[in-house]
């Protein structure tokens, strides 16, 4: 059954908002890409539609983003010190991040670790 959320970056703006989505992924079994961001950040808007582009093309992962000033308590929480971090999730727990806006490094990441989910 396919969601409306699939294939798009979903914006958490709230905390209740953002353990609500981390809920689904823990539930879900699916590898979770999270983007703490930042509207001031300036190669976090150029990652941004390359991110938007990839969440397209693997609706088997659910993507995230999070303004770290909107939620410091979140990017505090994942000892978020430069943007972008992505962080990859995966039952609810870090496997992964990639600090920078480094779009191979970001592909190979969750096509590798995306095919995983895909086959469990």
């Amino acid at each position: 059954m396919a969601s409306s959320e699939e294939g798009q970056v979903i914006g958490c703006h709230a905390v209740e908002e953002w353990k609500q989505h981390f809920d689904k992924g823990v539930e879900s079994k699916k590898l979770v890409v999270v983007d703490f961001t930042a509207s001031w950040c300036g190669p976090c808007r150029f990652i941004a539609p390359i991110l938007a582009e990839i969440a397209k093309k693997t609706p088997h992962v659910i993507f995230l983003k999070v303004d770290v000033d909107e939620l410091k308590a979140i990017s505090e929480e994942y000892n978020v010190e430069a943007m972008p971090t992505f962080l990859f999730l995966k039952e609810g727990k870090e496997i992964d991040r990639i600090v920078g806006a480094r779009k191979e490094d970001l592909l190979t990441k969750i096509n590798t670790l995306g095919a995983v989910t895909a086959s469990a």
